[in-house]
């Protein structure tokens, strides 16, 4: 199971109400190859699929295709806002190792 931290909630709740193509979409949260350790996590909205895995989260849902949930099983998702910019940041308990720009990690 993923979780969103009250800051990254809310940050997909101004995406949603900012954008009224959003409408109806779930955060798709998924892990493609790439990245300078192996992996690298993606954010979108989308359409729920068939077989994805669904976790409400208070006025949205968060939807993770069957090929990503082993590798984001157990993971937080944080907003952060901050001088270098903004952004979601991951805490995967899955991950071996992960680079210093923190967008990417080995399984």
């Amino acid at each position: 199971m993923l979780t969103l931290s009250d800051s990254a909630q809310k940050a997909v709740k101004g995406f949603l109400e900012q954008d009224t193509a959003l409408k109806g979409k779930a955060l798709r949260v998924f892990v493609q190859g790439g990245g300078c350790s192996g992996f690298q996590y993606g954010f979108t909205f989308s359409e729920k699929q068939d077989g994805d895995d669904v976790t409400k989260c208070s006025d949205f849902d968060v939807v993770i295709d069957p090929m990503s949930l082993p590798y984001l099983n157990g993971v937080q998702v944080d907003w952060v806002d901050s001088l270098q910019g903004s952004g979601f940041t991951v805490k995967n308990p899955n991950s071996s190792g992960g680079c210093g720009c923190g967008k990417s990690f080995s399984a």
